[in-house]
């Protein structure tokens, strides 16, 4: 079936049957651009059903999904157009021009959801967004016209053409957009496994061997790290000014780091990944030990003290600056790379944004050994994800910068951006706020990557005994809780790059139909099991809780299905809103019937293959689980562990794959049942081998009872509220009174809201 339709002008592609590439040239003596772009890499994405028939001058396409019209002039809104009849409104049209983030008024929302921006340097709160290719009103558009060609040598060069837009049809289908956008662009490269697990990152004059005993403080406080950032001065600072500023350095500072060959492999002997900060703006000047040997390379003579100017347009220029710079301090023990580029988006080649080139190249670089590259930078536009991970930039330390990064992180999975890191507790500014500490910690346990960080300030280190007391406890758990998490993050880091799509995704790609999945947008799903709506706002001081209204989406055949949470043990009935009320030490984090999330049991076992795991189940219906492991800085070999629930029978399946060297021989198993028993159910399965399956009869468990009156007289027992109040209170939950008449009881009495939320939370969790 044809899918392309040429003419001198212009020409017509169908790469999917909802994604459509027009093009325009006026010279019809200029090739069409056939060549990668800085965006697009591939665009023979595979068959397609949908037919393209000629009309005259122009084309048209139509199927059950979209109609899609062009006159075959210079485009123009009168002769460009598309209708997405999948979505079912007469608003889901698009005309060339429109802009995708000019809200609609009939409905309040814009026709993109949104994609990301490049940074959040200085916010206080929220940002505007750069499109996605995620449409509410069933399109979106990709302008590719100002991306530069890839040419053979893998340099950039002046494109073809004079315009180049995809259209992405997908109607409410999101997940299916992406997956085409990533067909496109390329996929999400896994990420090593180690990436997974906590960074230390912190603008501040370390020296090697303060470095060292805050190391030492986190193992004695038995709190896992497996990446160590060191911010800016590592380097020489303190330069002449008529040398330069001394922000960009390639010089240890031997002050502070004598030896630093024996520094990192210290590090290394503890575990951990070792990254340096580079702002490269300013080039290589005289006073750098790397100087001669650079001028030499580059033909230049070193007597004269010239500035080496970060040319990031000469590919040149930049194969000496990664061979002659970067490679020597990588056998001394550096690992990764922070590009902290700050500088705008031109260069001496119209269109060439350093930032880019910075991404391209060092991310293609880290992995020359066959491990798997990583580099650790900004977002220069759509395709980075090509690039993780990305570095969001200066945060205020604010409740409203907490407040959307949520959101931030969601909604950057809609121009397939998954792999954000945050500064977690914000950056600079703001208030010391212990409360804020706390949920901005329990955010980064489900956030892509958890790095904490914060500016050159002596008071403003996020170390959880610089806190101490109950926010220095709950940070340590939080971290904990991180590394626990690693083997079911690292299956949906695999999983991802299989099956295109990002860890973090937006409540509304499961539920696209249903209006309320678009209200909360700080509810998110992390990876395929679990839902999570981190705490955001501050608590109430009399009650130390803090409600949060939320949507538990139904089941996607539109019953409502329940969900549980799986810290409380709380279930509710789903395909509604509820106010969740939390004390300071929970987050809300819920999963259906059927959910299977395997987490390692001791979060200090570091990163390799885990021999000690904790199952949770949720009881209720049947379920499915592979647990997908590979070598620790490796993206293959994949070993597969089968995990499924059948009629109340788990069985863990024996390990397999082509390469079965690394696997432990023996695993000791733990499983946690929620839904089943009161409030859970918790079996120590024992040790055995990883080539015999495990099995597990869950069907002679006590049936699920919510914990309404143990739960709801803990919190009136922590609230600081009067004693008749909180008698009351108890009084009314243990009556035995029908569930609403207990509700009415609880909203007549002059007790604080918060609570109120709280019991009535429980009182009708399975409404």
């Amino acid at each position: 079936m044809t899918s392309m339709v040429t003419t001198d002008h212009y020409r017509v592609s169908l790469l999917t049957d909802h994604l459509v590439r027009v093009e325009w040239r006026d010279d019809s003596a200029v090739p069409f651009e056939d060549r990668p772009t800085q965006v697009v890499t591939n665009r023979d994405l595979g068959p397609v059903t949908t037919r393209i028939t000629r009309e005259g001058d122009g084309v048209r396409i139509a199927n059950d999904d979209f109609e899609f019209d062009y006159d075959g002039r210079p485009f123009s809104a009168q002769g460009l157009h598309a209708v997405v009849t999948s979505v079912g409104n007469y608003h889901a049209q698009w005309h060339y021009g429109d802009d995708p983030l000019e809200g609609l008024t009939f409905f309040g929302q814009a026709a993109n959801l949104g994609g990301t921006a490049r940074t959040l340097d200085g916010v206080n709160g929220r940002c505007a967004l750069e499109p996605g290719v995620a449409g509410y009103m069933g399109w979106a558009v990709l302008d590719d016209s100002g991306s530069l060609a890839m040419t053979e040598s893998g340099w950039v060069g002046q494109r073809t053409g004079d315009a180049d837009l995809y259209l992405f049809l997908h109607g409410r289908d999101y997940r299916a957009a992406v997956a085409d956008f990533y067909r496109l662009t390329g996929p999400q490269p896994v990420i090593p496994r180690w990436a997974l697990g906590n960074w230390w990152s912190r603008y501040h004059d370390y020296s090697a061997q303060e470095y060292l005993e805050l190391l030492d403080h986190f193992a004695a406080d038995r709190v896992p790290l497996t990446v160590g950032v060191i911010d800016m001065d590592w380097h020489v600072t303190d330069v002449d000014p008529a040398i330069g500023h001394g922000w960009t350095g390639y010089t240890w500072n031997r002050d502070l780091f004598p030896d630093p060959r024996d520094f990192l492999a210290e590090l290394h002997r503890r575990g951990l990944v070792t990254s340096l900060n580079l702002h490269p703006a300013d080039g290589i000047r005289r006073h750098e030990e790397v100087y001669p040997a650079l001028c030499e390379r580059l033909g230049r003579d070193p007597r004269l003290g010239e500035p080496i100017h970060m040319d990031v347009d000469d590919p040149e220029f930049m194969k000496a600056y990664f061979e002659v710079v970067l490679h020597p301090m990588e056998e001394d023990g550096v690992d990764l790379w922070w590009i902290d580029w700050q500088q705008g988006t031109h260069s001496r080649i119209p269109g060439l944004d350093p930032l880019w080139v910075l991404n391209h190249l060092h991310h293609a670089d880290s992995g020359r050994d066959g491990s798997c590259p990583l580099t650790f930078s900004r977002y220069a536009g759509p395709g980075s994800h090509r690039y993780p991970v990305g570095f969001s930039g200066d945060t205020h330390i604010s409740w409203e910068s907490l407040d959307f990064q949520p959101e931030f992180t969601a909604t950057a999975s809609n121009i397939g951006y998954g792999w954000w890191s945050h500064d977690i507790g914000g950056h600079w500014g703001g208030d010391r706020d212990d409360e804020l500490m706390t949920r901005w910690a329990q955010l980064g346990v489900y956030s892509p990557i958890n790095r904490l960080h914060s500016t050159k300030d002596e008071f403003g280190g996020k170390e959880p005994w610089h806190f101490g007391g109950r926010t220095g406890e709950l940070m340590e758990d939080a971290l904990r809780r991180r590394h626990q998490l690693i083997p079911y993050l690292h299956t949906m880091n695999l999983a991802g790059h299989r099956d295109l799509v990002p860890l973090v995704r937006p409540v509304y790609w499961t539920h696209p139909r249903w209006e309320e999945a678009y209200v909360d947008r700080n509810e998110f799903w992390f990876g395929d099991c679990l839902l999570v709506r981190p705490v955001t706002t501050k608590g109430d001081p009399a009650t130390g809780l803090t409600t949060t209204r939320t949507w538990l989406p139904p089941a996607e055949d539109g019953r409502p299905g329940t969900w549980t949470d799986l810290a409380t043990d709380v279930t509710y009935t789903a395909g509604r809103f509820v106010n969740l009320a939390r004390t300071l030490a929970e987050t809300p984090v819920l999963a259906r019937p059927g959910a299977i999330v395997p987490t390692a049991t001791d979060p200090m076992a570091g990163i390799e293959w885990p021999t000690d795991l904790t199952v949770h189940v949720v009881a209720g219906a049947d379920g499915s689980f592979d647990l997908l492991e590979t070598p620790a800085d490796s993206a293959e070999p994949v070993v597969t562990t089968p995990m499924r629930l059948v009629d109340g029978v788990l069985e863990i399946g024996a390990a397999g794959g082509d390469d079965l060297s690394q696997v432990p021989p023996a695993r000791h198993w733990r499983l946690v049942v929620h839904g089943a028993g009161s409030p859970r159910v918790e079996l120590d399965l024992g040790t055995g081998s990883t080539s015999q399956p495990v099995r597990v009869d869950l069907t002679d468990l006590p049936a699920h009872e919510n914990p309404v009156l143990a739960r709801g007289i803990a919190l009136i027992d922590a609230a600081q509220v009067s004693y008749f109040l909180k008698t009351d209170l108890a009084r009314i939950l243990r009556s035995g009174d029908d569930r609403l008449l207990q509700v009415a009881a609880i909203l007549d009495l002059e007790a604080p809201r918060t609570l109120q939320d709280a019991l009535v939370e429980l009182l009708t969790a399975r409404a």
